[in-house]
């Protein structure tokens, strides 16, 4: 797979640890969601590191100083439905002010193309820094449609979290948007022929909504 300098592989003990029990088939909606969940506060952790702070004067209780902060309004976080859903919930448990917007797309099952059914943003999206949920990065046209829709609505700064991505994903949307930084947590060997991440974790919605 090509290096491209707006993707980044997240290596952490503590995020591999709690993957593998991700992957696991006997693993159950609970413990699936609640993983996911903290992985995405883990992931957020590192996509926090591109942002910028600013400087307030507090008190605490010993004297007054100077701290940093977030502006946390600055931020919108985007889940593509429905998987999408299970990521947001531990990032906006670390940007607790942030918005929330929502992206509907569905994959047709023959063609593998994405289609869209659904899209509801919050004002000002050109001045904000929008962060894109998607637990698997397959074939990457539903991220690449996401990050198209956005950018038509005028969003200028993107971040995009997958947990589990395949090399043709990241091509596809590294390709068609250089612009995205892009973070996962693994890179799997392939897809299959239902286009599906291997040996990756299944169907991530399926898993989170108990839908098998």
């Amino acid at each position: 797979m090509k290096d491209f300098k707006n993707v980044h592989l997240i290596k952490n003990p503590l995020i591999e640890h709690k993957l593998t029990i991700m992957r696991m088939k006997e693993t159950s909606e609970k413990d699936f969601r609640e993983n996911l969940e903290e992985i995405s506060m883990l992931m957020t952790c590192e996509v926090a590191k591109n942002f910028d702070t600013r400087e307030i004067e507090i008190e605490t209780p010993i004297k007054k100083c100077t701290a940093k902060i977030l502006d946390e309004k600055n931020f919108v976080i985007v889940p593509i439905l429905r998987a999408g859903l299970g990521m947001s919930v531990g990032v906006l448990k670390m940007l607790p002010k942030a918005s929330v917007g929502h992206i509907g797309l569905y994959r047709d099952e023959k063609t593998f193309k994405p289609v869209e059914y659904y899209s509801k943003m919050p004002p000002n999206l050109p001045q904000k820094i929008l962060i894109v949920t998607d637990p698997m990065l397959a074939t990457g046209g539903s991220c690449v449609a996401a990050l198209e829709m956005l950018k038509e609505k005028g969003a200028k700064k993107i971040f995009l979290m997958n947990l589990l991505a395949a090399p043709i994903g990241i091509e596809t949307v590294a390709t068609a948007h250089p612009d995205v930084e892009i973070y996962t947590t693994a890179i799997d060997e392939g897809l299959n022929e239902r286009a599906y991440i291997v040996p990756g974790l299944g169907d991530a919605g399926d898993r989170i909504f108990g839908t098998l």
